[in-house]
């Protein structure tokens, strides 16, 4: 059975790793980052997920940059730390890693490239829970990244039968899916969006919150927009969805988290840098992410931050 976590909800930041000229973690941009999403009001951070670049980062990173979350989040915010990999006994390393410099929970996502069946993926995130035991852990199902769907039933039987995978970030974009587990899981079971345009329409479906993309860049408005949809306040959260919906968008033209930091890079808060095989966005894209920047007041100079 579940134990619940009361601050597994609202606004999360999926946050991106950035790089110096030298190809290391940029400490102190990371740092700033981090302030900022803490400063608009996040308060549940998620370092080294797919949008953070985990895939490329070596272990001593993988934990120095959770070790910096932590640090600088100095207990203003909790931290998700992403911990997963396509073997469960690598996986099971870095959710401990994770948890020794601090993390708060780990995000486990669904093993890639292997295609496990069902029961695979049952054994997998039985196997991390029972080595983590207290550690909270929750489920992170991308399928377009993973190759391996996490079914609706596969997800409620481990959150019945385990007492620490305490959630799901759904990335499927199967809204029959989704509805099944926000229809069926037991009390005390987050499920997060994970697709920032469909924040909303689970929200009012009876989700908890988002771990964000878009959060990264306008993080004052992604708060907003699920602060108010949590209060039932639907007017309000959908004049806020259409604002950011086009950025939202801008940020998948071409494989995140290549915008996000493209973005990031002409608002001036880090430097467009990325480890291979990611490369920068084409000049198109930029351009692109330049007028939707602009149309929301967040590039340097403009006379208000979107407000």
């Amino acid at each position: 059975m579940t134990k619940p976590v009361q601050w597994l909800g609202g606004c999360g930041t999926a946050l991106v790793t950035p790089f110096n000229a030298a190809g290391e973690v940029h400490e102190a941009r990371y740092r700033a980052l981090v302030e900022r999403q803490i400063a608009a009001g996040v308060r549940l951070l998620v370092p080294c997920g797919t949008t953070g670049e985990a895939a490329t980062l070596t272990p001593p990173e993988h934990e120095r940059v959770i070790a910096l979350t932590v640090e600088t989040a100095r207990g203003r915010a909790k931290v998700l730390a992403g911990a997963g990999s396509n073997a469960t006994a690598t996986t099971i390393e870095r959710a401990r890693a994770a948890r020794a410099a601090g993390a708060d929970a780990v995000l486990a996502v669904a093993p890639y490239y292997n295609k496990p069946t069902q029961a695979g993926l049952k054994a997998h995130f039985r196997a991390v829970a029972e080595a983590m035991r207290d550690v909270p852990v929750v489920l992170y199902n991308v399928p377009g990244r993973t190759a391996s769907n996490i079914t609706a039933a596969t997800t409620l039987a481990l959150a019945r039968e385990t007492d620490n995978i305490v959630g799901v970030k759904e990335a499927s974009g199967d809204l029959a899916q989704i509805m099944a587990i926000l229809r069926d899981r037991p009390t005390g079971f987050q499920v997060l969006s994970g697709d920032d345009a469909i924040t909303l329409p689970l929200i009012v479906l009876g989700a908890d919150g988002i771990v964000s993309v878009v959060s990264n860049e306008a993080p004052e408005l992604m708060v907003r927009l699920t602060e108010s949809a949590l209060r039932g306040e639907w007017d309000a959260a959908r004049e806020v969805h259409y604002r950011l919906l086009p950025l939202m968008e801008a940020n998948f033209i071409e494989s995140s988290p290549g915008p996000v930091k493209a973005a990031l890079a002409l608002m001036g808060l880090l430097e467009e840098r990325f480890r291979l095989p990611l490369v920068p966005v084409q000049e198109e894209t930029r351009a692109r992410l330049r007028v939707v920047l602009g149309a929301l007041g967040l590039l340097p100079g403009a006379s208000h931050v979107a407000a």
